[in-house]
């Protein structure tokens, strides 16, 4: 009877579909509510509503903490699938006010480790929690999720994922567009024309630093950077600026990925910043995010313009919303014009949701979305775990 669901779903002309995503940076769930027609280079996309199911003060500490036994993870898990599940379920009472019904949830979860394979390491695996069955059993819609482990095991690194979703979104007939999602983890997908030429690649540190530099110089009190408004009233210090680019990951020739585990503030930034002594705050933060900003401008210079001509960079996420950090990234890039999603009529906040209710669509399709240049997978893989 499951199957057969899945057989009808595939067969609709239009498929409505709820995207969700929680990110590096642990400030809640984004869940996107999309309609679908076809699949593959045929794909038509249109947002019929976004909102951010934002975590607690607690529950929010309780992801950011490296260190989890497994009693804490299955539990995290749990408690993070009905939090998963009320965003669903909110994005049903969305599909109800447009006249339709979801037929179809993609979640990504909540990444709690991400190891990808490397040359000089033994292990290698990649863990999302927030459990699917329940999102499955709260809004009795059927859930993919856990969709990087297939691109793992396709000798894969399990991201970026979003690559396919870009060139859906963002392909040009004659153009070369970089598109640069700015979470915890910076990562840009090349858009080409042709599907078979994407690539892309995590480029280093997003918001992680920003925030876990304003998390510390504040003792607590803020978490984020609103705006750029410290970085804005700040110098950067070239000492320190040279100690934050001074990253083997940033040597390392794609594909390849990274995450908290060597971006969190408690690795990567200097202890001076950890202490709080020697610098300005000010200073602290307009060092940090001109260092991401050129963290990015390096990638692109070492591994990206070597190969292609970019005419514009599209940045969305909540790196976006950092006046201070895009000012420094149209610095870094110019004459390149950088833009926002937002200005192309798709909010940056709402990118990775949608990017994976596209993931889902595919996968209903039985048809592969990962792009082996991306992720250096030996071959393309339908991503996902299907639970009724």
């Amino acid at each position: 009877m499951s199957l057969h669901l899945l057989d009808d779903l595939r067969e609709r002309p239009v498929r409505f579909i709820v995207g969700m995503m929680s990110g590096t940076s642990c400030d809640g769930v984004d869940a996107a509510l999309v309609r679908l027609k076809r699949n593959g280079s045929k794909t038509r996309v249109k947002l019929i509503a976004f909102k951010t199911l934002p975590y607690s003060a607690p529950l929010k500490a309780r992801l950011l903490t490296d260190k989890k036994d497994a009693k804490e993870v299955c539990s995290l898990s749990f408690e993070l699938g009905q939090i998963f599940a009320q965003a669903a379920e909110s994005m049903q009472e969305e599909a109800k006010q447009h006249e339709c019904s979801v037929d179809l949830i993609a979640s990504h979860g909540h990444t709690i480790a991400h190891c990808p394979p490397r040359k000089d390491q033994t292990g290698c695996g990649t863990l999302q929690i927030a459990e699917p069955a329940i999102i499955a059993d709260r809004t009795g819609v059927p859930v993919i999720s856990d969709f990087r482990v297939r691109d793992m095991a396709a000798g894969g690194q399990g991201a970026p994922l979003v690559p396919y979703a870009d060139w859906v979104l963002f392909r040009q007939r004659d153009e070369t567009v970089g598109c640069l999602n700015i979470g915890g983890i910076a990562n840009i997908t090349v858009v080409t024309p042709k599907l078979r030429d994407v690539f892309a690649f995590d480029t280093g540190p997003g918001n992680m630093p920003i925030d876990g530099a304003m998390r510390l110089l504040t003792r607590g009190q803020q978490h984020l950077d609103w705006d750029g408004a410290s970085a804005a009233k700040g110098k950067v210090l070239d000492g320190l600026l040279e100690r934050l680019l001074d990253h083997d990951y940033f040597d390392k020739l794609p594909p390849k990925s990274t995450g908290r585990e060597e971006f969190g503030e408690g690795v990567y930034l200097p202890q001076e910043i950890l202490s709080r002594a020697q610098y300005a705050p000010e200073d602290v933060m307009a060092t940090v995010t001109f260092a991401v900003a050129r963290s990015i401008a390096l990638a692109h210079q070492r591994f990206i313009a070597p190969l292609h001509t970019l005419t514009q960079i599209i940045v969305s996420g909540g790196g976006a919303r950092n006046r201070v950090l895009m000012k420094c990234l149209r610095q870094e890039f110019a004459p390149i014009e950088v833009r926002t999603s937002d200005k192309m009529g798709l909010p940056g906040d709402a990118r990775e949701a949608i990017a994976f209710a596209i993931l889902g669509n595919e996968s209903l399709c039985l048809s592969p979305s990962n792009v082996p240049g991306a992720t250096g997978a030996l071959h393309p893989a339908i991503l996902g775990k299907v639970t009724f």
